[in-house]
């Protein structure tokens, strides 16, 4: 872990600060790491061809010298398209943290999950979704990059959920580094567990049965209609492929140089979860960004007001985070405390 005095703010903002984990100390970026303006950034429309249709991303390459890093972005849970959004949420996280990557001469390419988006075509009936269906597409864009003479080195960055896809693709691909940023330390069913305890004791006596019939890998024939939204039939096999991988065991099994960083703000993912990716992997350069929430942008700890920065696509990621990413991935997966 990378340890650092905590930034000096302004008065006005200390508030958003005040509760932090002893174990993990927060940082303030200086830009020792110079922004050079790419006049001409190609922005391009690319297709991936898979077994079940056409998956679609695209690549932002800046006009920068051949053999130029490349990042693969993979984004989290749910129905979610290459900027990072979903029904609902607007925010262009990964639109956002894409075209600031391309100002430090970093090409990019972030995808529509399949079944989302201009990745229709790929959808699988739900009953037939497994898992690894993402972690083979992550692996296939891997393979695709490395075909591409103008990128050297390939880097997998994985946000929430995408972040266990990217360990995992990265176990059996060609990768130089893996950036995890707000990434769970424990297995979703675990995680499902905690967020159930947190529900009416109703719920918690008609789901919790169900979720631990399924920890043990048994399917549940006959569940409660209230409970379909979670628990139906035909998403149980692609729960029981999730609940099997546990991010803290797929962490250690990484050998290239791994960047987690998780925001002080995260109301989606805890601190806590850092600290077990660290203990999993001591090798990993574990960072907590101060003030950053779950979608990479400056927000207060304060749910209401955390949550509305999710539909805010005018805000803009952290510039240290930017920063650091690129420092990562520049400096082939080495931080030197020194220049903090």
């Amino acid at each position: 872990m990378i340890r650092m005095k905590s930034c000096h703010f302004n008065p006005e903002n200390l508030a958003m600060f005040a509760s932090i984990r002893p174990y993990l100390i927060a940082i303030c970026l200086m830009f020792h790491m110079q922004v050079s303006a790419y006049a001409a950034i190609e922005e391009s429309v690319v297709q991936l061809e898979t077994a079940s249709g056409t998956l679609e991303g695209t690549l932002l390459v800046p006009e920068a010298k051949l053999g130029m890093p490349v990042v693969l972005l993979v984004a989290g849970s749910g129905p979610t398209d290459r900027n990072g959004n979903q029904p609902g949420l607007h925010h262009n996280a990964l639109l956002l943290l894409a075209q600031g990557l391309a100002q430090y001469g970093i090409a990019s390419l972030r995808y529509d999950k399949r079944g989302v988006g201009q990745s229709i075509s790929a959808a699988t009936k739900e009953e037939d979704l497994r898992f690894e269906h993402y972690v083979a597409d992550v692996r296939d864009w891997i393979t695709w990059l490395g075909k591409d003479k103008r990128f050297g080195k390939v880097t997998v960055l994985g946000h929430s959920e995408g972040a266990l896809l990217g360990m995992l693709a990265a176990q059996r691909s060609r990768v130089a580094q893996v950036v995890l940023i707000g990434s769970p330390g424990r297995a979703a069913s675990e995680v499902l567990e905690r967020q159930l305890a947190e529900q009416p004791a109703e719920i918690q006596t008609l789901a919790l049965p169900v979720l631990r019939q399924l920890q043990q890998g048994k399917r549940v024939a006959t569940v409660n209609p209230a409970l379909y939204a979670l628990f139906r039939p035909s998403v149980q096999p692609y729960l029981l492929s999730w609940f099997k991988y546990d991010p803290a065991k797929e962490i250690a099994k990484l050998k290239m140089p791994v960047l987690v960083l998780h925001g002080t703000t995260d109301i989606q993912v805890s601190a806590e979860d850092a600290a077990l990716l660290e203990m999993a992997n001591p090798e990993a350069t574990v960072i907590m960004m101060e003030g950053m929430n779950h979608i990479l942008k400056l927000s207060v700890p304060d749910r209401a007001q955390n949550w509305n920065t999710y539909n805010q696509p005018e805000l803009p990621v952290m510039p240290e985070l930017l920063n650091l990413v690129a420092r990562f991935i520049t400096q082939a997966g080495k931080l030197d405390n020194s220049s903090f």
